[in-house]
């Protein structure tokens, strides 16, 4: 079933395109994750140019994270004033992340600079999993610096440092709201970039960084993509005028099925820890 991208200005399978929608909404119910790491650059495979694919993706994954919050909101599962700083931070970071887009598209680098950020992200997450990984397998190591990690994930030094702590109930943490609003910037400049939602990189650091409870992790990340690219979606709109409606159209049809698929999977894996 071939249709027609007025933006892209060529032809691909709907069905493709469906597919593609629906495993990332899974991954986004799940793991709380927007899923356009992995959109964007499989639409570039595709043949997609990387402009329209990183703003028609930061559509998508504005799709997806409806669909997870709601689920997720049900079972209490977001930190609603810690999720609104990043969402404060997220704006600021995707507005200097337009004027970066813009900068980059003016020299005519717009392409070789998103292929290259998604090779440094992606390699460095890739890096960091391997490193988690060997660490998992080294008995003495990993007994050495157990506790040690776990006494991180709740005094990172980075965030004990900062000033004018806050409460932040849901979570069940006293720090500087200074530590999400920087998070914020930081995921909010590559949804504009790189047209991801940023989760890939927020969750981890909520965990190891703020030392977030998991019980709330995955909705909280989800509540700041969802605003974060809406404001995306909108400056691309209005100023790179990238965004290709049939994309977007065609993916959010399987990704916010797919992210309700995902989040009954978190649910019952969530439960199922509870009682082990």
């Amino acid at each position: 079933m071939d249709v027609y991208l007025p933006i892209a200005n060529l032809s691909v399978n709907g069905l493709v395109l469906v597919a593609l929608g629906a495993l990332t909404g899974v991954l986004s119910g799940l793991f709380g994750v927007g899923g356009g790491f992995l959109t964007t650059p499989l639409l570039i495979f595709y043949g997609i140019p990387p402009t329209v694919a990183a703003a028609s993706a930061a559509t998508q994954v504005t799709g997806a994270s409806v669909s997870g919050v709601l689920a997720h909101s049900r079972n209490k599962g977001v930190d609603y004033r810690m999720g609104a700083i990043m969402v404060a931070g997220g704006v600021v970071g995707a507005l200097i992340g337009a004027v970066l887009f813009r900068l980059l598209q003016s020299v005519g680098q717009i392409d070789v600079g998103s292929n290259m950020l998604y090779v440094l992200m992606l390699g460095t997450i890739g890096a960091l999993m391997m490193q988690e990984a060997l660490a998992g397998l080294l008995p003495k190591v990993n007994a050495a610096s157990a506790g040690q990690r776990a006494r991180g994930r709740r005094h990172h030094p980075l965030v004990a440092g900062l000033p004018y702590r806050w409460r932040f109930y849901a979570s069940g943490l006293y720090l500087s709201p200074l530590a999400p609003l920087i998070l914020g910037v930081l995921v909010g400049i590559l949804t504009m970039l790189m047209g991801v939602g940023g989760g890939f990189m927020l969750v981890p650091a909520m965990l190891y960084i703020l030392g977030m409870s998991g019980n709330v992790v995955v909705g909280t990340s989800l509540f700041q993509i969802l605003f974060v690219t809406m404001v995306t979606t909108m400056t691309h709109a209005l100023t790179t005028k990238a965004v290709d409606i049939v994309i977007a159209g065609i993916l959010l049809l399987g990704s916010v099925l797919g992210a309700q698929f995902g989040t009954q999977l978190a649910m019952k894996a969530r439960r199922a820890a509870r009682r082990d």
